[in-house]
């Protein structure tokens, strides 16, 4: 499973910026650019989707899309809304500027005539002409008291409407009719420069009039939309919600008779398949190895299979076991048999599993999102940004990358801003504002935040253990001297001049020790404080190399450091340890991939980690958003309104009157005032060069930064039946439902319409 930043909690100056498929985790384009190249970098991966003609297109059939869950909510605004929740409503309801493939908003004919600012002096004002033809599925036209009802309850003046985001609403001054219903003339206060992002998804104010509509009212029902499809019904028992082709379309009629979405767990995604009860899955790498396998071996290979149960046997085992099945010792002969037909069993059910997955292609591209290494910059080390800047430049960001993408057989350079991605207009490589890989000027980081590899072990002049049995043996030599001077007893008298001359030795040593070396070299550990300070030196001379088992090293040796921390750096005899939270689920194999390199990188600047594996459903929640880690992988989306999506992952956390901080969903809690300053400018900009230049600067800060690295964008893998056109991996671009079907009329049990 990916992860990917989520809104959690009430905020309501943002934004969602929940994807749609998750696997982050949470999820199309990287193209090196340089940072002094204009303009948008070509998209490296574009949409794989099987793109047809709507000729070539069947009517009718049913299809099914597996989904993470059923949705909490059909009301895309609320905090519980997901990835299936715009999945859903993407083919329910009207959404006025959707994403195209290079990732600009782009306007939809199906509901605008057109839209565009009218007037910018003295207030900025925007005029929508609606599609005449538009209309709910109750027959009312799309219109004017639709976006007045949006508007009041998304501008966050009443606390009644339970909303997550009401970015831009909160700007619009009124909205009024113009010559009709199908004209909308919005004034805003402040000036917007994302004014296409509003009224996307647009409801029918029989959702969005009341709270009570609003809050309760669109969580599992829909009872007016207007797009190809309209809801049949959720049945969150079954797992699924049906949509059925809405009779009241006046845009190109739906392909498909019905659309099907279905809750599987991605783990359950492959037998899902193969028993034909879906027929597009978002998949994980390893069920798009097996679904290539497959292909491979339908493709004429004969003899025993390769992969799957049965593929270790050798000819010689096989006629052992032949052997042992028809012998004359009826106990083996037995268990012989019985095991030769559980094999047998599991072969023909792997080949028929097998077979069925045949029936699919994996189609793949680059999701619009990046995985990044978030650095929690709130308190210790990390809160230096030297430290941070020093991590960001020991990684190999492309090595990283292709640990995820080239198994896959996708390739992207890393990318170089956080607020696009290439091929979107707003795109320009900042990451030169941080600097390119480079260990030496690493290590001077480090060095010039204190952090040495000398202040990883720590001097004391005299342990108080250590202090006190010297003395000890001090007054016990001297006594024994005196008794054996006095020859008061000749036993005593040997005892005491041994004893003497052991004090006497002790006490040379201890002046030699201290006239070469002022001290004890005692290797810090994670937690100093835990150990007394003659314990600690004990526990640091029992490691000097060469010795035997419990063997000491004189007083006043340097202790070397254990092999795991001896290349440390530290300060103050503390070596400098962070803790990588990471996903422990099965879907999380390629973040853990890619946390174990970047452990090996920092390792080879003295930089120590401590791995924690967390279970997926508690890793967002209880350790990201709590800032509960030092180091992290997580994705964030890029959106077509970076200015306005952006601010609240970036913005500077602010305290809170309990002292905690306001962090949105900047979970780094690294952040300025500037990078602040240059958003809300940007978001103000109706210039549209001028905002994307402000963009850029903001951009080049947050590098500069480093709370977040960008690593590599995350791959998007769909299987889809071979049979299908229009659907797979979009990239960038919205889908085009009322386009998606299969190249021929299925028939009763044929592969769409098997066990729905």
């Amino acid at each position: 499973m990916a992860h990917l930043g989520v809104p959690h909690g009430t905020a309501r100056k943002r934004r969602s910026v929940a994807l749609l498929a998750t696997g982050v985790l949470t999820i199309p384009v990287l193209a090196g650019c340089t940072a002094d190249s204009e303009g948008p970098s070509p998209v490296a991966a574009p949409q794989d989707i099987a793109p047809a003609s709507r000729d070539r297109v069947a009517d009718g059939s049913t299809l099914t899309w597996a989904i993470d869950a059923v949705p909490a909510t059909l009301n895309a605004f609320q905090a519980d809304a997901d990835g299936a929740t715009a999945r859903i409503t993407g083919a329910l309801l009207p959404s006025l500027f959707p994403m195209n493939a290079k990732g600009e908003p782009k306007l939809n004919p199906d509901f605008l005539e057109s839209a565009k600012v009218i007037e910018q002096e003295p207030k900025q004002v925007v005029l929508y002409k609606l599609n005449q033809q538009a209309v709910w599925s109750d027959g009312r036209e799309i219109g004017a008291p639709d976006f007045v009802a949006q508007w009041r309850a998304l501008s966050g003046k009443d606390s009644a409407f339970w909303t997550a985001r009401n970015a831009g609403y909160e700007r619009i001054e009124k909205i009024e009719r113009g010559k009709d219903d199908l004209q909308v003339r919005v004034t805003f206060s402040k000036p917007y420069a994302d004014w296409r992002s509003l009224f996307s998804p647009l409801y029918p104010k029989e959702v969005t009039g009341s709270p009570g509509t609003f809050n309760d009212g669109a969580r599992t029902t829909l009872k007016n939309t207007a797009g190809p499809f309209r809801l049949r019904g959720v049945d969150k028992k079954k797992g699924t919600v049906v949509l059925d082709r809405n009779p009241r379309w006046w845009g190109d009629e739906a392909k498909l008779e019905s659309l099907v979405f279905r809750a599987v767990e991605p783990a359950d995604r492959a037998d899902a398949l193969t028993a034909g009860t879906v027929d597009v899955a978002d998949i994980e790498p390893a069920t798009a190895n097996r679904i290539a396998l497959a292909a491979r071996e339908g493709a004429g290979n004969a003899g025993a299979p390769a992969h799957g149960p049965g593929s270790g046997t050798t000819p010689a085992s096989a006629l052992r076991s032949w052997a042992l099945a028809h012998g004359s010792d009826e106990e083996a002969a037995e268990t012989a048999r019985a095991a030769r037909k559980k094999n047998q069993e599991a072969v023909a059910v792997y080949a028929a599993e097998q077979k069925a997955l045949r029936g699919f292609d994996v189609r793949k591209s680059l999701e619009p999102a990046y995985t990044q290494l978030a650095l929690n910059g709130e308190s210790g080390p990390l809160s230096d940004d030297r430290v941070r800047r020093a991590i960001a430049r020991t990684l190999d960001r492309q090595e990283l990358a292709d640990t995820v993408l080239k198994p896959l057989g996708l390739s992207a350079a890393p990318p170089g801003s956080h607020l696009a991605l290439a091929g979107q207009p707003a795109y320009k490589d900042g990451s030169g504002a941080l600097g390119e890989q480079d260990t030496k000027e690493a290590r001077a980081l480090l060095a010039d935040a204190g952090w040495t590899p000398g202040g990883a072990v720590r001097r004391t002049e005299d342990t108080k253990a250590g202090s006190e049995a010297e003395k000890k043996k001090e007054k016990e030599g001297e006594s024994g001297k005196k008794a054996g001077e006095a020859g008061e007893d000749e036993k005593a008298a040997k005892d005491g001049k041994k004893a003497g001359a052991d004090g006497e030795a002790d006490k040379a040593a201890k002046d030699d020790a201290a006239s070469r070396d002022e001290g004890t070299y005692i290797v810090g550990d994670d937690k100093p404080g835990d150990r007394k300070a003659g314990d600690a030196g004990i526990a640091a001379q029992d490691k000097s190399p060469g010795g035997a088992a419990g063997a000491y090293a004189p007083a006043g040796t340097a202790a070397p450091a254990p092999a795991s921390v001896r290349h440390r750096v530290g300060k103050a005899g503390k070596p400098l340890t962070l803790r990588f939270v990471l996903p422990s689920g099965p879907g999380s194999q390629s973040l853990r991939s890619v946390g174990e390199k970047i452990v090996e990188m920092l390792d080879t600047i003295g930089i120590g980690t401590q791995i924690t594996k967390v279970p997926d459903e508690s890793y967002f929640k209880d350790h990201i958003a709590s800032g509960d880690y030092d180091m992290a992988l997580y994705s964030w989306p890029a959106t077509a309104y970076p200015a306005t999506d952006g601010r609240p992952i970036f913005a500077k956390p602010e305290p809170a009157t309990d002292g905690s901080l306001l962090v949105e969903q900047n979970y780094t809690r690294v952040g300025s005032d500037h990078i602040d300053q240059l958003f809300d400018r940007a978001v103000s900009e109706l210039d549209a060069n001028a905002a994307r230049d402000l963009l850029k600067q903001a951009d080049a800060r947050i590098w500069a930064a480093a709370g977040s690295i960008p690593l590599y964008q995350r791959p998007q893998l769909v299987a889809v039946d071979r049979k299908l056109v229009n659907v797979g991996a979009f990239g960038f671009a919205a889908p085009r439902y009322e386009d998606i079907g299969f190249t021929a009329r299925q028939a009763a049990g044929s592969p769409a319409n098997r066990k729905k």
